[in-house]
């Protein structure tokens, strides 16, 4: 039981989370209920499928964009594709990214450390380091196995990136997890 209680709480934060990121419109968008056909798997069994998965992941996305200030945002490019990477011998995790352009001369190392303080502060576990150019990264990790969260600077000076990672996920007999999701 102590394993279905926790897959439907990850199902219940994926929802609130795929709710969060809203529709141009501004309505919520709502994840459809799962179903056999849908998932191809028992839906009593309380697992996120990989579309679900990917969902959470992209909303978490846009949760963190949207605490760059407003007033410094050009553009949000979320990719709308990703990859799936093994989390264990029978699990996934769906692999994507966000690119925020902001406007020339914004500090965004102050943007980052303000997404670390924010995440910290709600409980999250958060750790930051440098990259490989020497640009605070702040990696966020909700309890969820596999899901976790890096943001830092981007290819270009005027960029913000984030990459995400989704919880882990058991694919469906048949799915090859190679190729784009």
């Amino acid at each position: 039981m102590k394993v279905s209680t926790h897959a439907v709480l990850l199902l219940a934060g994926a929802m609130v989370l795929a709710g969060c990121a809203g529709s141009p419109g501004g309505t919520p968008i709502e994840p459809p209920e799962p179903t056999a056909t849908k998932t191809q798997e028992d839906p009593m069994n309380g697992e996120l499928t990989w579309q679900e998965a990917k969902a959470k992941a992209q909303a978490m996305e846009l949760e963190i964009a949207a605490l760059i200030p407003q007033d410094t945002v050009v553009s949000i490019d979320q990719k709308t594709k990703g990859v799936l990477l093994s989390c264990n011998k029978t699990q996934h995790r769906w692999k994507g990214s966000t690119t925020i352009t902001v406007a020339d001369g914004t500090k965004i190392e102050s943007i980052v450390k303000d997404v670390e303080a924010h995440y910290r502060a709600n409980g999250l576990k958060v750790s930051v380091d440098m990259d490989i150019d020497e640009k605070l990264l702040v990696q966020i990790d909700p309890p969820a196995p596999g899901e976790n969260y890096l943001v830092g600077g981007g290819v270009k000076p005027n960029e913000i990136w984030i990459d995400s990672g989704s919880p882990c996920f058991t694919l469906p007999e048949g799915i090859y997890p190679g190729g784009d999701f």
